[in-house]
């Protein structure tokens, strides 16, 4: 008799996605649907909590009845529940936190807590296995993080953002540019057409740690643009684009690259929403192939980069072979950081 398949239906809601999915033994997505809100939140320059959880109670049902239709199972084929409950925005985890529990309950079956930023690490095991130990590079809006995986789901944060992540200045410097939000995709597109003329400063490039600090650059960039506009000159927005990229990516590649060789690791995860980057991802292969010794390069397809309920799945999976299982109580936790449980 062939042993049961595992099935995990996953749960996503910490920002401005509402995801759900199904998943099979942690690596093979059956279904992933996102609903998105960036048109709510553009005129707003960027997410507004409260419209934000509107939208999750209005989309979370219809979610979670598409990606079991779609994954052609039904609730009583299902091994277990799991929902992201943190870090993120209070009010969006709580409608996931509330679905997830409240299928959990109907159907009896086991509810899974999932730290939405190991599920951007997890992302990774779509492409192929994860081989431990590794470092893995998270960089998106809210978070820029050297992590060390001695093995799974055991998270050492190694390096933090000081100040902006990544890709908060992104958004920021995308304000100036005239580029809506979310700023990340248009800012890479224009950097391409450019140069790096402007030299802006690589902060902390040099010092002995691997923490990051990107609102100076931001600070840089903008008194750059300020100041041409008050003596009425006009900077190619191109070049701009290129030198903000260029300082972001030289300091990301430099001290992920020297964790990577100090940590003696063979694999190196780049994850979160500014891995989609096309100029960080080039930078990273062209860094890698440069060491005189092999290390294996795992970036999530795209439509994995940003927030997804099948990196939650995957995630899960771990957790679920682990027994970590939560109860009703389960609450939303926002400020929530990496822990390990053996």
């Amino acid at each position: 008799m062939s042993e049961k398949r595992e099935l995990i239906l996953s749960f996503e809601s910490s920002c401005d996605e509402t995801s759900v999915a199904v998943i099979e033994n942690g690596d093979k997505i059956l279904s992933n649907i996102i609903a998105t809100q960036i048109d709510s939140h553009k005129r707003f320059g960027g997410v507004v909590p409260e419209v934000a959880s509107r939208h999750h109670v209005e989309a979370i049902t219809i979610c979670a009845q598409e990606a079991m239709a779609a994954a052609n199972v039904t609730y009583r084929d299902l091994s277990a529940v799991a929902v992201t409950y943190g870090p993120g925005l209070v009010g969006s985890l709580l409608i996931g936190v509330n679905a997830a529990k409240a299928i959990a309950y109907a159907h009896h079956l086991p509810l899974i807590p999932v730290n939405h930023m190991a599920g951007h690490i997890y992302a990774a095991r779509f492409v192929k296995p994860l081989k431990y130990p590794l470092i893995a590079l998270l960089v998106s809006g809210g978070h820029t993080e050297l992590v060390y995986m001695r093995k799974a789901g055991e998270f050492e944060i190694i390096g933090d953002t000081r100040d902006d992540a990544a890709g908060e200045a992104y958004d920021k410097i995308g304000r100036v540019l005239g580029i809506n939000y979310p700023a990340g995709k248009e800012v890479d597109e224009l950097a391409h057409q450019g140069h790096d003329t402007f030299n802006f400063p690589r902060a902390m490039l040099k010092e002995d740690n691997y923490d990051f600090s990107f609102s100076g650059l931001k600070s840089a960039f903008i008194n750059t643009v300020h100041h041409a506009n008050q003596i009425g000159e006009q900077l190619n927005r191109a070049d701009l684009a290129a030198s903000f990229q260029a300082s972001v990516i030289d300091v990301l590649t430099a001290k992920t690259i020297r964790a990577v060789n100090e940590y003696h690791v063979d694999q190196l995860v780049v994850a979160g929403g500014v891995a989609a980057n096309h100029g960080l991802r080039d930078a990273f292969a062209q860094r890698l192939s440069e060491l005189d010794h092999h290390v294996d390069l795992i970036v999530p397809p795209l439509r994995l980069c940003g927030d997804n309920a099948a990196m939650i799945g995957a995630a899960a999976h771990i957790e679920y072979q682990k027994h970590h299982f939560a109860d009703l109580y389960l609450n939303a936790d926002p400020n929530l950081e990496f822990t390990y449980q053996a």
